[in-house]
């Protein structure tokens, strides 16, 4: 990732990929606790849900908002806000007293990370060489996951030893570390946009709604994976140790990014989709035959080359589908499709469970690989 860039421009792109580690392990810090919390403060099991669900839901809604903001101002500016946001809403949780008071607080987190989550990836894209972009894109996937595996670990175990307030002020303290990081940052992230090059409030960049969908496809079984992974688990292989999913699959999810980042530049969007839709397809199989510990590390395993890979090949698909002017639209819209998927997942797997018992979530799971293959050969292999 070096070709091209100076030293100013390398220590900018650190400073990035380093606070979006923080502005990615605050909100995942606070999920797996968030809805514990609202139980103890009252609420019933409807709204528990809600309380869960609707900070991705304000996040969903305002992206094309953020799409079109961060193409026409500073992207620090929007970094700054976005954080400055979260870091609020998470001390807000920490004093909440009701839960109508933590749905107000969850909505405005949705905010903050929205643009907070727009604004970092198109200020990263705009630093990069565009025969780099891939690179740069796959470590800031890498960052993300590293956020992804350490916030819930993290909240876990604050939560555990000084409860949910201590664990909240955490996450708060996290987003506060990224506001400090973007405000070091020297580039000011000019608009992507030109005053010729704008073109009025548009909802998404048309080009990479195709990508949208696939990303949100490989995201819908990844998010049921881990709504009902223990309930699944404990129903169909008891002796097995969930717990050795997630690590397992971040451990995994790293190594390939990292190893791969240079491929993203190199190899198609077509050879990585098949690559990945295999690895689903294992993933989904171990998962729905699994007895042991071996099975289950060897689905993670699976699990981080399908959906975990295909984030960052999306991405990099958006960024580099985007028009002049258009690369904060581009991201926002990828967004969506992986807010979609991050909602519908536990809806979707829920639904089947429901229906059609533990064993049946896996094999309904196994739908979304040739939905996406369809996606990609009917919208993103014509000239």
């Amino acid at each position: 990732m070096d070709a091209g860039m100076g030293s100013a421009g390398k220590h900018d792109v650190a400073i990035i990929l380093a606070a979006s580690f923080f502005y990615l392990a605050s909100p995942m810090l606070v999920n797996p606790l968030v809805t514990g919390f609202a139980g103890e403060l009252g609420a019933s099991a409807v709204l528990m849900g809600l309380i869960g669900g609707v900070t991705n839901l304000a996040s969903l809604f305002v992206r094309p908002v953020a799409g079109n903001l961060v193409d026409r101002l500073p992207k620090r500016r929007m970094a700054l806000g976005g954080s400055l946001l979260m870091a609020a809403s998470c001390l807000g949780y920490a004093a909440a007293w009701a839960p109508a008071v933590l749905v107000a607080f969850r909505v405005a987190n949705g905010v903050g990370y929205s643009l907070c989550s727009v604004a970092m990836s198109s200020w990263l894209a705009s630093l990069l060489p565009r025969d780099r972009v891939g690179a740069g894109m796959g470590l800031f996937g890498m960052m993300n996951a590293l956020g992804m595996a350490v916030g819930p670990s993290l909240g876990l175990a604050v939560q555990g030893t000084l409860g949910y307030r201590a664990a909240f002020v955490c996450a708060g303290f996290l987003a506060a570390v990224c506001f400090v990081l973007a405000a070091l940052v020297p580039d000011l992230g000019a608009p992507s946009a030109t005053p010729s090059e704008r073109r009025g409030y548009r909802l998404v960049a048309p080009s990479v709604v195709p990508v949208a969908l696939i990303v949100m496809l490989f995201t819908l079984p990844y998010t049921a994976t881990q709504s009902f992974i223990v309930s699944y688990v404990a129903g169909r292989a008891p002796a097995t140790t969930v717990g050795l999913f997630f690590p397992v699959y971040a451990a995994a999810l790293l190594a390939l990014r990292f190893g791969l980042r240079r491929a993203l530049d190199t190899v198609s969007m077509g050879r990585f989709l098949a690559a990945g839709s295999a690895c689903a397809l294992a993933s989904f199989a171990l998962l729905w035959r699994v007895q042991d510990n071996a099975a289950l590390v060897a689905a993670a395993v699976c699990t981080a080359g399908g959906y975990g890979l295909m984030c960052s090949v999306c991405q990099t698909a958006a960024v580099k589908l985007a028009a002049p002017g258009d690369v904060g639209l581009a991201n926002s819209t990828y967004y969506m499709g992986f807010d979609l998927g991050m909602s519908l997942g536990p809806i979707v797997g829920g639904a089947v469970i429901a229906t059609g018992g533990l064993g049946s979530l896996y094999p309904c799971m196994m739908v979304t690989v040739p939905l996406a293959a369809a996606v990609y050969l009917h919208f993103c292999t014509k000239k």
